[in-house]
């Protein structure tokens, strides 16, 4: 890649991927995932903050959020494809970056660096622990009921009906996880309006087909972020994830913060992305 060129958009898979390209072009390249059931959108906070540090950011808009990039079927959303993906845009990219993901962002983030650490300069996650400390986290604590949602996820249909024909019962359940009314408008935008969100779901629906995709120790200089206030994901798992990275490696805990780190905690997150990204 030149460094004078700015990327739009990449193409893997026969598919083509939006992505958000901002920043100074000769800074060091951050590029940044995002999860559900948001879209690159949300690091608009946080860009800015790295951007006046010298860094490059990149956002895409992942499989089954890009238009061009929502094949059908859940088998087309294991995580081996999704991991596929961004390490093609990391190869476009022709230089180690740092990359940073927020929930299901952060689950691909961990593959991604655990299977191709000659693309990664350094990995920051947000909120989603390792995988298969995820897993582990599962026993012995409330994770599990926590977790419903996922189950209800693998009904095919069902879900898309009641969110699109209910869009209230999507906006309780984020209310209820600390997302506020500016958040949750985008977010029926994006994903209800915008027709992503069947493929958003799909990642859950993928689930089954890439157990075998979840394991893997990290070697990269690591960091990952929980915050006690959200609703979704125990202590646990951030307390696990240690065991699954042998590279330099750090727990940061942000106290009240929700789940939504990146829009509500961009100065925070900004913060600990810069000090890994110049340790």
């Amino acid at each position: 890649m030149s460094p004078a060129q700015r990327i739009t958009s990449y193409t893997h898979d026969g598919l083509t991927f939006d992505v958000v390209d901002e920043g100074p072009l000769d800074g060091e390249v951050v590029v940044l995932l995002h999860g559900f059931p948001q879209t690159s959108t949300s690091w608009a906070r946080v860009t800015p903050i790295l951007h006046a540090s010298g860094l490059r950011t990149l956002a895409p808009d992942q499989r089954g959020y890009s238009p061009g990039a929502r094949p059908r079927g859940r088998r087309a959303y294991r995580t081996s494809l999704l991991v596929a993906d961004v390490a093609a845009l990391l190869e476009h990219v022709g230089e180690p970056v740092h990359l940073v993901g927020h929930d299901w962002g952060a689950a691909i983030s961990w593959l991604v660096a655990a299977q191709h650490p000659e693309l990664v300069r350094t990995h920051t996650s947000v909120s989603v622990p390792h995988p298969a400390a995820f897993v582990k986290s599962m026993i012995g604590s409330t994770q599990p009921l926590k977790s419903w949602y996922m189950a209800f996820f693998q009904l095919p249909f069902l879900p898309e009906l009641v969110l699109t024909r209910f869009p209230g019962v999507l906006h309780r359940a984020l209310a209820g996880a600390g997302m506020d009314r500016e958040l949750r408008e985008r977010v029926e935008v994006e994903m209800l309006a915008g027709g992503a969100l069947t493929g958003g779901i799909n990642y859950y629906r993928g689930l089954p087909f890439s157990a075998r995709s979840l394991g893997g120790r990290v070697r990269v200089p690591t960091t990952h972020v929980w915050s006690s206030g959200d609703i979704a994901l125990v202590r646990k798992g951030a307390d696990l994830t240690e065991r699954y990275v042998t590279g330099p490696y750090r727990l940061e805990v942000m106290e009240g913060a929700s789940h939504w780190i990146p829009d509500q905690e961009p100065e925070r997150l900004a913060e600990i992305i810069l000090a890994r990204a110049r340790g």
